[in-house]
């Protein structure tokens, strides 16, 4: 029996890595348990923007009706694959319920809070820490090829304002202005100065560095098989046969935490949303920051030694395979908007599982009834752009400080 920790923390994605960083750097002792290599799922592929701007709720007004015209074509943005799923068909009536002016308008608060904390508190740590993961803040551009969509784009994001979040709207002769590498003939777009980007696969490797560096114990290829209570916390015992004991312990599994939580009984409403990507190498004439073709719901990233297509929004369960339609979707998208598309050469296609919570919320705090069991869970599409925030707040909670945030809004009771 390995001796005892303060915190055990389960997942080595981005939330499970910025939560076990902000914790030692605590003086928490943490002992992180990854079943593959850190940052190697769902943190890997996505597209690293850090984004203010999507403190919008996916449940829109208006959202129901256009998820349902998606819903008959496989490259359309948003996809559920027809199938027999009670649990799945519950979590889509909630959200459906959730697209009510007054509903959205209330649920920005929150997302947005810890959005801007996330921004600030990142930018810091790269800043402190000496951070090496690419991080630039110029901002990112939503670009429209529709005029009335870009009407309606400017009248939602206006409630951002009221936020702290600056938007700034260009017609379309200023936005080809700002970004030559878009083609002539678009509608216009939004502004977010305050959004930046980073890669994130070496953001997770950095957090695990420094993580590392405080006194962190992170173990890769350490997949759990059983995980109980005990006197003196919780123990979990791995696929060799080792077993780890600590006075608390920290779910941050991603789109798995809901299986996982189910083994003590748990029933959390987070759903495996599957996104795409596909990297190249960097065109001749890449945009100069970050873009949402907001007609194809497709995000365009360029790096200093790479490019990357993603996005899309598949309810497919936990299906391992590439969807070559929804691939395929993403560059014919690209083509629409960009003059150079695609790169000279293709480095990787890539899914991962997006853990979605129908109201677009973090599960993020101790679990009631079972003490010493704490959940770090359920960002959506916001992994990445939450966790600093989201870390810090689990790491106010757990020393007992005054919390960073009001953390009523992410408090996993609210499931039940």
């Amino acid at each position: 029996m390995a001796a005892a920790d303060e915190v055990l923390v389960l997942g080595g994605g981005v939330i499970g890595l910025a939560c076990a960083q902000a914790l030692q750097a605590r003086g928490v002792a943490v002992r992180l348990l990854e079943r593959g290599r850190i940052g190697g799922e769902t943190s890997r592929g996505n597209c690293g923007t850090l984004t203010p701007s999507h403190a919008l709720p996916l449940a829109a007004p208006g959202m129901v009706r256009t998820a349902l015209r998606w819903m008959l074509a496989p490259d359309a943005p948003f996809y559920v694959r027809p199938r027999f799923d009670p649990a799945l068909w519950s979590w889509l009536l909630r959200f459906a319920r959730r697209c009510d002016p007054a509903l959205f308008r209330t649920a920005v608060a929150p997302k947005a809070a810890l959005l801007k904390a996330s921004q600030e508190l990142l930018e810091a740590l790269v800043r402190e820490r000496g951070l090496d993961c690419g991080y630039v803040r110029e901002g990112l551009l939503y670009a429209y090829r529709d005029p009335a969509v870009l009407a309606r784009g400017i009248a939602h994001h206006a409630l951002l304002a009221e936020h702290g979040i600056v938007v700034e709207p260009l017609d379309a002769e200023a936005l080809q202005a700002v970004e030559p590498a878009l083609r002539p003939g678009l509608a216009g777009g939004l502004f977010f100065p305050g959004d930046g980007q980073l890669r994130p696969e070496r953001y997770c490797a950095e957090l695990a560095r420094v993580a590392r560096a405080d006194g962190a114990c992170i173990e890769e290829d350490a997949e759990v098989v059983e995980l109980a209570p005990v006197a003196a916390g919780w123990r979990v015992r791995l696929a060799d046969g080792r077993c780890h004991e600590a006075r608390r312990l920290l779910l941050a599994t991603g789109p798995w935490t809901a299986r996982m939580a189910a083994r003590l009984g748990r029933r959390w409403p987070i759903q495996p949303g599957k996104g795409y990507s596909i990297t190249y190498d960097r065109p001749s004439r890449p945009p100069r920051r970050p873009l949402v073709l907001k007609d194809r719901a497709v995000c365009v990233t360029t790096w200093a030694d790479g490019y990357r297509l993603g996005s899309t929004m598949e309810f497919a369960g936990y299906d391992p395979h590439l969807n070559r339609t929804r691939l395929d979707a993403l560059e014919r998208g690209a083509a629409e908007y960009l003059r150079e598309p695609v790169g000279p050469a293709r480095r990787e296609e890539w899914y991962g599982w997006r853990p979605m919570t129908w109201d677009d919320l973090p599960l993020l705090g101790p679990v009631p009834g079972a003490p010493g069991l704490w959940v770090a869970a359920g960002h959506g599409m916001m992994g990445v752009s939450m966790s600093a925030a989201s870390a810090q707040l689990i790491a106010d909670l757990v020393t007992g400080r005054p919390p960073l945030l009001d953390p009523a809004p992410y408090r996993p009771e609210r499931f039940g």
